[in-house]
């Protein structure tokens, strides 16, 4: 499942126009309105995406909401991988970083730089169906990119050309003026084009010594993920083939995997996660998966998830997306 840091959320609230009421959404999200704030604790991306869109529907600067969250990002917001990017000796440093750990805030969104005549593509790639939430998020993410680069280099940034693939959600002269140059859509791409002078500008905090010392910090956060990734997704997915003889025991899980109950236990322990929560969130993501990707009817779906009635599943279904399964199914297929 992808996800993408709680960052963002917070973030995106922050920024929300006078009196637009958000505290419901947040918390939908299994957040705490008023924070607090840590980039490492994430959030499905689905349900960011939902939860983005929901947002700009009510805000009635929706248009201008994401390049406003994007423009307010600065890097010491992002732990580790804020000061790698800043500490790096100039902006391709910077953009490279992102490439390689750009993970450590989700796996949702990645970036990759590529050679053209015209200069360099600075690419970004996500995760997703195209929903509205999404392209609220890349129209966000490219602004932050820019915001960011602004912030730490020495030379005045302006990207030479903004890219993306979706169609303007309004006037497109309002993109031209907050990024200060062209911006072509349905372009094919989601991305910034950045010349080979404002690559080579030196960041203003520049230094080798202190961005090999966030780098070793952020190769070790890989790893980390990469071990907790691997352990969380085999047990996700034990339990989704077995939902449909019940919710399976942690020893039946463990037996799956070739390990013991009580090393299953201690494993997800060490790593702050517990066997009931990655139940739940098999559950979760069967559920979500079946009512957008099938005609399976409510009851059939609740069996299929573990349910003994449709009830429990509604309740747990609004617990999980703050909807009901079938508001979440009419929201899914109308966009």
């Amino acid at each position: 499942m992808s996800q993408i840091t709680s960052l963002y959320v917070y973030k995106v609230v922050g920024q929300a126009s006078d009196g637009v009421v958000t505290r419901d959404l947040v918390e939908g999200l299994g957040l705490a309105a008023d924070g607090p704030i840590d980039p490492a604790q994430m959030v499905p991306s689905t349900d960011y995406y939902e939860f983005f869109a929901a947002l700009a529907e009510r805000d009635p600067g929706g248009l201008r909401l994401p390049l406003r969250i994007g423009a307010a990002m600065r890097s010491d917001e992002f732990g580790a991988f804020g000061l790698a990017w800043k500490s790096a000796p100039n902006l391709h440093g910077s953009y490279l970083r992102s490439e390689r750990y750009g993970r450590v805030l989700g796996n949702a969104e990645s970036y990759s730089l590529e050679q053209s005549a015209e200069g360099v593509f600075y690419n970004l790639e996500k995760a997703g169906d195209g929903s509205l939430g999404m392209l609220l998020s890349n129209e966000a993410s490219l602004s932050a990119v820019v915001a960011i680069s602004q912030e730490v280099s020495t030379a005045p940034f302006i990207p030479q050309t903004v890219f993306f693939k979706h169609s303007p959600r309004g006037d497109p002269s309002v993109y031209a003026a907050h990024f200060g140059c062209p911006v072509h859509f349905e372009s094919g791409r989601d991305a910034l084009l950045v010349s080979e002078e404002s690559l080579g500008a030196p960041n203003k905090l520049g230094d080798e010594t202190i961005a090999k010392f966030f780098d070793h910090h952020l190769e070790q956060e890989l790893a980390r993920l990469a071990d907790v990734n691997s352990l969380e997704k085999r047990v996700r997915l034990a339990v989704a083939q077995l939902l449909s003889e019940g919710v399976p025991t942690l020893s039946l899980i463990a037996s799956k995997l070739g390990m013991s109950a009580r090393t299953l236990q201690r494993r997800l322990s060490d790593r702050g996660q517990s066997f009931q929560k990655l139940v739940d969130l098999a559950r979760q993501e069967l559920a979500q998966q079946l009512l957008r990707d099938t005609e399976y009817s409510l009851a059939e779906i609740a069996f299929l998830t573990g349910f003994s009635e449709q009830s429990g599943f509604t309740r747990a279904f609004k617990r999980w997306a703050g909807q009901t399964p079938r508001s979440y199914r009419l929201r899914v297929a109308a966009n």
